[in-house]
């Protein structure tokens, strides 16, 4: 297709990735209200919350899959239509239970959407330099949204009911639905076999019950029912796996794994969400707990994290014209390490600076993995399997985000219990207890609490500098992946405008 057809095309991609972040987030600030408004009890405000989550994740396998058989427009103009549809829904939901399987759809709807974006760049810019520059602006665009989300919350509940915060993925949805079929080329792979149903169904079960697990771990008091969803997660996982193997045309190649350097990259995809996800928990919760800030001057003063990831994704392929791409990525995650150890001098009254530095060098620092690392996944595979390997580097992302948000955040509340000397379990729990103390004692309980939680952010700042310098490690010392393949080959996919 035309140059310039091929990046109004990109503009198109760009609302869909937006959009999907944004709901990720945008829901944070919402939920208070949505909850008491539709009567939602405590146990319904997780699954609120979660179910889109979850059902991204446990279907963005099959999704990209399945974009590769019937046709990558074909399945995000039918995701399209669906995700406006249901946000119009759950922008009137009148009970939790019609939020939450409203919720759960638009989880499916949105997992259509992500492999189809990044899969149909890598058919559209057949230069492996613009191909480069459109990939950067997708992860620009996709950790843009997740900041970005709880900013337009916030300014949308100011003024508006908390429905309004779904309606505006309708009008975005809507021009992609009229702008897609003129903009963006169809493409498909010529082998499209059956689909491996058996697979879909043992892949979303494994992801299902290990991201429920993991995420249940940081709410149970009694850890025995999230390990045995991990446990059977895990066996299911397996199955799949073996299955996989097996099979002629699998669900997922996951013989893609046996090279080195798409490994290395998928590991640090997932390793890097873990840090950036469970800094990001607790540096939220510092800036409003501790330091007192409004949740949505919160959310502006927690913007530079996705400004910082813009930066350096922009300036990825700039990076990679003048080093290798591994040499790029590893010094963006030494950078990042750096920032990480800001947050060490997160103490006191001047605490701010460091935290807003240490957040935005931290996110800064990650661009090079999100742009160039996710360009050498979807560039090493043939054109006709670029779904399913966006899907994979997507999963990766996925679960790196739930697992940093419950592995960092029981460490950060197992530190915080040791400092207080099992006196408190959480810095919410001690404002509410210190509310009902004289009060001397209650102003003592708050800054005993708000000290342990400052350490916690502390610990939680030297865990992600290792987990970065330990990619940067990772990256730098594999063998250097090979040149990235072309975006279109004869004779294993068809394109169509």
């Amino acid at each position: 297709m035309r140059v310039n057809r091929a990046w109004l095309g990109l503009i198109v991609l760009m609302l869909p990735t937006l959009l999907v972040a944004m709901d990720t987030t945008a829901l944070l600030l919402a939920l208070p209200r949505l909850s008491a408004d539709l009567g939602a009890t405590n146990v319904q405000q997780l699954w609120i919350s979660d179910s889109y989550g979850l059902m991204v994740a446990g279907l963005v396998i099959t999704m990209g899959t399945l974009g590769d058989r019937i046709g990558r427009r074909r399945l995000l103009m039918i995701g399209g239509a669906a995700f406006a549809v249901l946000s119009g829904v759950a922008a009137f939901a009148v009970s939790p239970l019609m939020m939450i399987v409203t919720r759960a759809l638009l989880g499916v709807a949105g997992a259509t959407l992500v492999p189809s974006t990044l899969a149909l760049i890598t058919n559209m810019f057949r230069d492996e330099r613009q191909r480069g520059k459109a990939i950067a602006i997708w992860a620009t665009c996709q950790f843009t949204g997740g900041a970005l989300g709880p900013v337009l919350a916030g300014f949308l509940l100011q003024h508006f009911w908390w429905g309004s915060v779904f309606l505006v993925a309708v009008p975005a949805m809507a021009v992609l639905l009229l702008a897609g079929p003129l903009l963006l080329p169809e493409f498909r792979g010529n082998r499209a076999g059956r689909l491996d149903l058996a697979g879909v169904g043992l892949s979303l079960a494994a992801i299902l019950l290990m991201v429920y697990g993991v995420k249940q771990l940081a709410v149970e008091s009694v850890p025995v029912g999230p390990a045995v969803a991990l446990v059977a997660g895990a066996a299911i996982g397996m199955v799949f796996v073996r299955r996989q193997l097996r099979l002629e045309e699998p669900l997922l190649d996951l013989r893609l794994l046996r090279d080195r350097p798409f490994t290395a990259v998928l590991v640090a995809l997932a390793c890097a969400g873990i840090a950036m996800a469970g800094t990001g928990l607790l540096v939220t919760q510092f800036l409003q707990s501790v330091l007192g800030f409004s949740p949505a001057a919160s959310a502006l003063l927690f913007a530079p994290m996705g400004i910082g990831v813009a930066i350096g994704t922009m300036a990825a392929p700039a990076l990679a014209r003048r080093m290798r791409r591994t040499t790029a990525i590893g010094g963006g995650l030494v950078v990042s390490a750096l920032g990480s150890l800001l947050l060490v001098g997160a103490d006191g009254p001047n605490a701010l600076a460091p935290v807003m530095i240490g957040i935005t060098v931290l996110a800064l620092g990650t661009g090079p993995l999100f742009a160039l690392g996710t360009g050498l996944v979807v560039g090493s595979v043939p054109p006709e399997r670029a779904g399913s390997a966006a899907s994979m580097s997507e999963t990766g992302n996925y679960l790196g985000g739930s697992l940093g948000f419950t592995l960092l955040g029981v460490v950060a509340a197992v530190v915080y219990r040791s400092r207080m000397d099992g006196t408190s379990d959480s810095l919410a729990g001690a404002i509410a207890t210190s509310r009902h103390l004289p009060a001397d004692r209650g102003a003592d309980l708050l800054h005993t609490a708000r000290e342990a939680f400052t350490f916690g952010l502390q610990v939680t700042g030297v865990i992600a500098a290792v987990i970065f310098a330990g990619l940067a490690v990772l990256i730098l010392t594999v063998r250097p992946a090979t040149r990235t393949t072309p975006a279109v080959y004869a004779g294993h996919g068809t394109t169509r405008s």
